[in-house]
């Protein structure tokens, strides 16, 4: 509690949630008023953890609704689900978690190497041209102007787009 408490004092804004097998009312006040943004005691069921990690970063994020939206594109983080123009659009995991990297951070513009990062697991081997693969197979599901190359510099999504 000491630690969430001096990091929020210093400003730190990630979401926290604690997760623990005490399960004194006390204990759950203390952890909230010290900066937790959740508190699930054990034993918990997996779904409702992922559910709440899920409602934590939509809330830091800024986006009540639990569905990302952009365009005609939703995305439900929920069940993994992608339509565009209400329909299902099917993709790959790395397209995926592409997609979902830009929407939740349009405007925003991306280096090669940022992509990796967020693509990849340390240690992974990745392809010269990966990124630049998975961003064309998603304009060609999305369209053309979905995603803009800043050349020598990024990617990146325009702005709202309700």
């Amino acid at each position: 509690m000491k630690v969430l408490a001096n990091l929020r004092r210093k400003g730190y804004a990630l979401p926290v949630l604690i997760l623990t097998a005490r399960d004194q009312v006390t204990e759950r006040i203390d952890g909230l008023d010290c900066g937790a943004d959740d508190f699930i005691i054990k034993p918990f069921d997996i779904n409702e953890l992922a559910a709440r990690l899920r409602a934590a970063i939509r809330r830091y994020q800024g986006r009540p609704q639990p569905q990302l939206r952009y365009g005609g594109i939703t995305i439900d983080p929920a069940t993994r689900r992608v339509t565009h123009d209400d329909e299902v659009v099917t993709l790959t995991a790395r397209e995926y978690t592409l997609l979902v990297h830009f929407l939740a951070q349009r405007g925003r513009l991306h280096t090669r190497r940022q992509l990796e990062q967020a693509l990849y697991q340390w240690g992974d081997e990745i392809e010269s041209n990966a990124v630049e693969v998975h961003i064309h197979h998603l304009r060609r599901k999305f369209g053309k102007d979905l995603i803009r190359t800043v050349h020598g510099h990024g990617y990146f999504v325009p702005g709202d787009s309700q």
